[in-house]
C-alpha cells in the first residue's frame, strides 16, 4: 500500500549512500585525520569539591616530547566564560569558566598538556602535580536542596539554580485533587546516565598565523553553535572561525555544544601556531562529558470513579551536577511541559527545581526529559486502573486526546498538531497480544505485558526559541544548485551523525526537484559551506532541513521550467519535468535536456529578460509552531523470581511520524532508540559515592545493551501528516526510548502484581528485583 506522501523517492527504503565508506574503513573520524601536529591531554581534577593550592608541572614541562603546559594562571585570563545556551527563567547562573581554581567534581578541566606524540602527553600528564584543599562533597539532591552538606556556590547561599512553575499553579491543581474519588501519589527516581556514543568527542585545531584564522575539525552535532561560541570565548573575529564536523560516530546529545576541554584545545593551537590534536578516552567520556535524566520526582494523579483523569501534578528536583552547562535544566522544563503526555485532564502543572551537587554537569541527552515524563505519568497510570478495575489499555483509551479534538493545547501549552492517539494504543494492544511460539520456561519464571504511550515534541520556530530564551536558530536553510553538468548540490545546515540525512534529504531534493537521485550530493558539517542552523539536535533535521529542501527543490523547478518555456515559446503551465528533460505536456519530442539549460544558465546565455545567470537558490522553513510524533509501546517479558533477572521477549512500536521519507532509516532510528530504552530500564546507571568520586567509568561498570537484551523490535506505522510542515514530516528520532523503561516496568507490575508499588527507580538490576521479590515474600499476607 502507498503511503501518505509517498513519490517516486520520498517513501521507499531507499539505501544509505555513506554507507559504504564507514563499512569499508574509509570514513574518516576526526582521530582518522593525519598530518604533521601536537597531541593533547587534559589536566582534570580528581577531587569533587575543593579549592586548587598547587598547581606545579616544573617536572612534566622538561620530559622529551612536551611542548607546552598550560595551567589555571596561564587559561583564566586569556578566555571569556562561556555562556549558557538556555537561560530559564530565575536561572542563578548564565554563564561558567572554561577553567577555575574552585574544583567541584571529577573530571573538570584545569590545563593542558600539550606533546609531540600521545604517549609523551600521557606520560607527562602523570608528572604534574595538583595539591586541594578539599571541601565536602554534596552528593546527594535532597540534601543539597536543604542545604545540610554545605554550599557548592557560598555567594548564592543556595544549591537551587533554578525554580518555576510550568502548567498550572499548585493551588489550581490541589483544588482538582482535592475533588476527586482517589489519589495515587509515588516518589521516583530516574537515574543519572550517559549517552556513551560509539565515537567519544575529539578535537583537532590549526591555528595559522599569517591569516589569524582558525580551523576546527570536532566530532559535534552542532558546527554553526560551536563555531559561534568559539569566537566569543577566544575573542576573535567570526569569520576568522572555521568549524568541520567530519564523518560523526553518534551523538545522542552530548555533542550538542562547545566544551570547556574543546576550547583548550584551539586555545593551545592559538598559542603556539600548531596544530594540536585530542581525543577523549573512554574514561574522560564518563567523567568529562555531560550526564542526563537524574531527576527525583514526586509525582499525583487524580481521577474519578470511572477512571477519568482529573488532575496530573509533579514536583521534578533535578540534579544539574556541578553547574549550568549549555540547556541547564532544560530537560527537566521539558519534562513538565510533556507530562501530560497524550491524554486529557482538568488541572495538570509541575514544579522543576535544579539543583547543583559535586558531580559532572548533566545537558542534553536522546528524549531530553520526554522519558522522565513518561516514567512516573505511565506508572501511576497503571496504578489507576488496579484501583478502579479496568485494564491498562481501556483506561488510557478513555482518557486519550480524540482525533477530532485535535488541534489540542495542553496545560503547559504544548499544541499537539494531529494523530490518532487511541488508534496506536488499540493496535499495539492487539499485536502484542497476538499468540506467538511459546519457548520453554520454568515454574520460577512469570510472565507480564506492559504499555506505555507518549507524545514527542520536535522542531519550534525562531519565535519559539526567543520566548523560552533558547538561543538557537528556530529557522532551517537550504541551499540548492544545480551545476552546469546537470548534477545537484544541497547544502544543508543539519549535521548527520547516524541519522541517514545525506540519503533522506536527497530522496525529498530529486523528489520535488525532478531529477534522478543519483544526481543529487548533500554537503553538510563545515561552516564555511553551509548555511548558519541550529544542527542536528531535537529530532529537528527531517522535519525542518527537510521543509527547507523542499522548499528550495521548488524554487529551482520553477527556475527551470521558467527558462525551459521561454526558449520553447510555451506557458509553465503546459510543461513537465520528468527524467531529466522539460518537455511541453502531450508533445514528449518538443523538449529540453536539463544539461543543456543548466549549462546555458551558467553562461548566461538563453534567458528570459531580467532572469540572473546561474541555477541557485535558498530557502527558508521557519515553522508557526512545533509538530508532535506519537507512539503506544508494548513489552512482553518474563521474570525469574529466583534471580531477579528480566527478559525482554517481544517489543511492539505502533508510532505516527506524519509523512515517512525512508521507511528503513524510520525503523533502524525506533530499533536505536528502543534498545537504547532498554538499556535504561534494565542496566544503566552513573553511579557516585558519598565523596563525589564516580564508580561507573568503564564498560565493566556501566553495562550497555547488546542482542542478548534486545529482542526483534516489531513496528507498525500510522500515517496523520503534520498540517504545520511542507511534507508533512514529524520528528521521531527520540520516540524509541522515551517510553520504554515505563512500558518494561509495568509489564514487571503485571507479572508480580505484588511488587507493583515498589516499582519506582530504573534501572531494573536483577539485584534490585530480586530484593523487591524478597520483600514480598516477607510481607504478611
Amino acid at each position: 500500500m502507498t503511503r501518505p506522501g509517498a513519490g517516486v523517492y520520498v517513501g521507499r527504503p531507499v539505501r544509505r549512500v555513506n554507507d559504504r565508506p564507514l563499512l569499508d574503513g574509509d570514513a574518516r573520524f576526526v582521530d582518522d585525520l593525519r598530518g604533521h601536529g601536537l597531541y593533547a591531554t587534559i589536566l582534570r581534577s580528581t577531587s569533587a569539591h575543593g579549592v586548587v593550592e598547587r598547581f606545579d608541572a616544573t617536572h612534566a614541562r622538561g620530559l622529551a616530547g612536551v611542548v607546552a603546559v598550560l595551567g589555571p594562571s596561564e587559561i583564566v585570563g586569556a578566555v571569556a566564560p562561556m555562556e549558557c545556551t538556555w537561560v530559564l527563567p530565575g536561572q542563578r547562573q548564565h554563564t561558567y569558566p572554561v577553567v577555575e581554581n574552585v574544583v567541584r567534581y571529577v573530571g573538570q578541566p584545569l590545563g593542558i598538556l600539550v606533546a609531540t606524540s600521545h604517549a609523551a602527553a600521557i606520560d607527562a600528564a602523570e608528572q604534574v602535580e595538583i595539591d586541594y584543599h578539599e571541601r565536602p562533597a554534596v552528593v546527594d539532591v535532597e540534601r543539597a536542596l536543604e542545604g545540610v552538606d554545605g554550599f557548592l556556590y557560598p555567594e548564592l547561599g543556595t544549591n537551587l539554580i533554578v525554580e518555576l512553575r510550568v502548567g498550572n499553579t499548585p493551588a489550581a491543581v490541589a483544588a482538582v485533587v482535592a475533588g476527586a474519588a482517589h489519589v495515587v501519589r509515588r516518589r521516583f527516581r530516574v537515574p543519572r546516565q550517559s549517552a556513551m556514543p560509539m565515537e567519544p568527542r575529539g578535537v583537532r585545531a590549526e591555528f595559522d598565523r599569517a591569516t589569524g584564522a582558525l580551523t576546527v575539525w570536532t566530532s559535534t552535532q552542532v558546527p554553526h553553535h560551536v563555531r559561534e561560541d568559539l569566537a566569543a570565548v577566544l575573542g576573535m573575529r567570526l569569520d576568522r572561525v572555521r568549524v568541520v564536523a567530519p564523518n560523526v560516530g553518534g551523538g545522542f546529545g552530548p555533542k550538542d555544544h562547545l566544551y570547556p576541554d574543546e576550547v583548550l584545545v584551539c586555545l593551545a593551537s592559538c598559542r603556539l601556531g600548531a596544530t594540536v590534536k585530542w581525543i577523549e578516552q573512554r574514561r574522560e567520556h564518563a567523567i568529562a562529558t555531560v550526564h542526563a535524566r537524574d531527576q527525583t520526582q514526586h509525582a499525583t494523579l487524580a481521577f474519578d470513579a470511572d477512571g477519568r483523569f482529573l488532575a496530573i501534578d509533579a514536583e521534578l528536583i533535578v540534579d544539574l551536577g556541578a553547574q549550568c552547562t549549555n540547556v541547564g535544566a532544560g530537560p527537566a522544563f521539558t519534562t513538565a511541559s510533556l507530562l501530560e503526555g497524550p491524554y486529557r485532564f482538568d488541572a495538570a502543572g509541575s514544579t522543576v527545581r535544579g539543583v547543583v551537587t559535586n558531580k559532572t554537569p548533566a545537558g542534553a541527552y536522546r528524549g531530553f526529559g520526554q522519558p522522565e515524563a513518561a516514567w512516573p505519568r505511565e506508572l501511576l497510570i497503571d496504578e489507576a486502573a488496579v484501583v478502579v478495575g479496568l485494564s491498562p489499555t481501556e483506561i488510557r483509551r478513555r482518557n486519550m486526546i480524540e482525533r477530532a479534538a485535535l488541534p489540542f493545547l495542553t496545560h503547559s501549552g504544548q499544541s499537539y498538531d494531529s494523530g490518532d492517539f487511541a488508534a496506536a494504543l488499540v493496535r499495539a494492544e492487539a499485536m502484542i497480544s497476538t499468540p506467538q511460539r511459546s519457548l520453554p520456561t520454568r515454574a520460577a519464571v512469570r510472565h507480564g505485558i506492559g504499555i506505555a504511550s507518549y507524545v514527542q515534541f520536535a522542531g519550534s520556530s525562531s519565535r519559539g526559541s526567543q520566548s523560552l530564551n533558547f538561543r538557537i536558530p528556530g529557522y532551517e536553510t537550504a541551499v540548492l544548485r544545480m551545476e552546469a553538468d546537470g548534477n545537484v548540490t544541497l547544502y544543508t545546515g543539519v549535521c548527520p551523525h547516524g541519522q541517514g540525512l545525506e540519503t533522506t534529504l536527497a530522496q525529498v531534493a530529486a523528489d520535488h526537484l525532478g531529477v534522478p537521485f543519483d544526481t543529487v550530493t548533500v554537503v553538510f558539517g563545515d561552516t564555511a559551506t553551509t548555511p548558519v542552523a541550529a544542527g542536528t539536535i531535537a529530532s529537528r533535521s527531517m522535519m525542518m532541513g527537510g521543509a527547507a529542501t523542499m522548499r528550495a527543490a521548488a524554487a529551482l523547478r520553477a527556475r527551470l521550467l521558467e527558462i525551459a518555456a521561454h526558449r520553447l515559446e510555451a506557458a509553465v503551465a503546459d510543461l513537465e519535468l520528468n527524467a531529466g528533460r522539460i518537455a511541453v505536456r502531450g508533445t514528449p519530442t518538443i523538449g529540453l535536456a536539463v544539461v543543456d539549460i543548466a549549462r546555458d544558465a551558467w553562461l548566461g546565455w538563453n534567458l528570459p529578460a531580467g532572469a540572473e545567470p546561474g541555477l541557485e537558490v535558498r530557502a527558508v522553513f521557519d515553522p508557526d509552531d512545533a509538530a508532535y510524533s506519537y507512539a503506544t509501546h508494548a513489552v512482553a517479558i518474563a521474570v525469574d523470581i529466583e534471580t531477579g533477572r528480566i527478559d525482554v521477549q517481544r517489543y511492539v512500536v505502533v508510532q505516527d511520524c506524519g509523512v515517512i521519507v525512508n521507511p528503513m532509516i524510520v525503523e533502524g532510528q525506533i530499533h536505536g532508540g528502543v534498545a537504547q530504552g532498554i538499556g535504561g530500564a534494565l542496566l544503566e546507571e552513573m553511579i557516585y559515592d558519598g565523596a563525589g568520586q564516580p564508580l561507573t567509568t568503564s564498560f565493566l561498570d556501566y553495562e550497555l545493551p547488546s542482542a542478548c537484551e534486545v529482542p526483534f523490535i516489531e513496528v507498525e506505522h500510522l500515517v496523520h501528516p503534520s498540517p504545520r510542515v511542507p511534507g508533512g514530516m514529524k520528528g521521531m528520532a527520540e520516540g524509541g526510548l522515551i517510553p520504554s523503561a515505563a512500558a518494561i516496568a509495568n509489564a514487571l507490575a503485571d507479572a508480580v502484581p505484588g511488587i507493583a508499588e515498589m516499582i519506582t527507580d530504573t534501572p531494573l538490576t536483577p539485584e534490585r528485583v530480586w530484593r523487591w521479590l524478597r520483600q514480598l515474600e516477607s510481607t504478611p499476607a
